[in-house]
């Protein structure tokens, strides 16, 4: 009887794990995760056509249209004002005792623009200074300084301002990043500032020859401020 018992248990153990591995070998195997797909590359921009005559010559006219708005408001400025005296270290041709030609004097740098010039004496050689006085002193808060063909407008490395005591005080010195403007006859080298808590009668201009090798000329310099 015990045999008999021990017979069947074994019998039924081995049944178990019969029905067991074919449970296993019938479930199903696990699909595989597929790789996602690489992204694709962006396309490439298409190349820009040139643009043509007619495109050109608007885009010509829009830049003029654009420099004459510019200048209008600065030549009419309601609070600008125009330099009533000038004098400079140097004017073109006065070394070696010889007497400079009236049209390259610092007197021409006074008034509106009206393309006369004050001509300095030097292409590259060391600094040079136009010092030019107003009629009405003012808070100011802006200069802007008129060059024929740009001549000086890489130049430019100081602006000071004197104050009715006769002090000048340094509103700007620095790398002229101003480059020639090729949309009109005349660049405009424009400094703006906090307005002064002092009353400004005069304005000086700083010029390192050796930053734009030629000679420079300034046709007239305007200082903006309120009375």
């Amino acid at each position: 009887m015990k045999y008999t018992a021990t017979v069947a248990a074994m019998m039924l153990t081995a049944l178990l794990s019969a029905c067991h591995k074919k449970e296993k070998a019938e479930e199903p195997p696990v699909a595989a995760t597929p790789a996602p797909a690489p992204a694709a590359a962006p396309a490439a921009p298409a190349p820009a056509a040139d643009p043509t005559p007619e495109q050109q010559e608007l885009a010509k006219k829009k830049s003029l249209l654009e420099y004459g708005v510019m200048e209008d408001k600065y030549l009419n400025d309601p609070r600008g004002q125009w330099a009533t005296e000038a004098k400079a270290s140097s004017v073109f041709g006065d070394d070696n005792g010889r007497k400079p030609s009236e049209s390259n004097l610092a007197v021409r740098a006074t008034g509106a623009a009206d393309d006369h010039s004050w001509t300095n004496n030097n292409i590259d050689k060391g600094f040079d200074w136009l010092e030019l006085s107003y009629a009405k002193p003012v808070n100011a808060t802006e200069v802007r300084v008129v060059l024929p063909g740009g001549k000086g407008a890489e130049a430019i490395n100081k602006v000071e301002l004197q104050d009715t005591d006769g002090k000048w005080n340094t509103v700007w010195e620095g790398m002229s990043e101003v480059k020639r403007d090729q949309r009109g006859s005349r660049t405009w080298f424009v400094r703006t500032f906090d307005k002064t808590a002092y009353k400004v009668k005069g304005v000086k201009i700083t010029l390192a020859n050796n930053l734009q090798r030629e000679y420079k000329e300034v046709d007239a310099v305007q200082l903006v401020g309120d009375q």
